[in-house]
């Protein structure tokens, strides 16, 4: 029994699983011939597919630790914008969410209405996106 990723990445950057028995002929193009195996995430955008992460993971995440010490947070009068964070892509970043948690951040993409990078977690890079309206204030480095 093989399982194959199938449809597109949910918030976290992941899909749902599925058997092939699950797969509906129709959504890849008519009735499954013996050999069949539907595409993959990863390959690049294949057959109407994103690639995985929207073609934000090209760069990847950092190879060292973010800065050990905390910056100062600087109130921020305006919403956060694309254009705003747009010039911290690929520098380490802090940022401070409305609920209070703050992190070290790498952005690797912005979109109109969001960011995707990795987060620092218990000492090692975790891919993560969030909303910019979840975003209070940040400060790249």
């Amino acid at each position: 029994m093989s399982v194959y990723y199938y449809g597109y990445p949910n918030y976290y950057g992941t899909s749902p699983i599925l058997e092939t028995s699950q797969l509906p002929p129709e959504r890849f193009g008519g009735e499954q011939q013996p050999g069949f195996q539907p595409p993959l995430f990863g390959g690049g955008g294949q057959q109407g597919f994103p690639p995985f992460g929207g073609g934000s993971q090209q760069a990847g995440a950092p190879s060292s630790p973010p800065p050990s010490y905390t910056p100062q947070e600087s109130p921020s009068l305006f919403a956060v914008d694309p254009g705003a964070i747009r010039r911290c892509l690929y520098r380490f970043t802090f940022v401070w969410l409305n609920n209070g948690n703050s992190f070290w951040f790498y952005p690797t993409f912005v979109g109109r209405d969001s960011v995707a990078g990795y987060r620092w977690r218990r000492f090692r890079w975790v891919y993560y996106g969030t909303d910019l309206r979840r975003i209070r204030s940040f400060r790249c480095s």
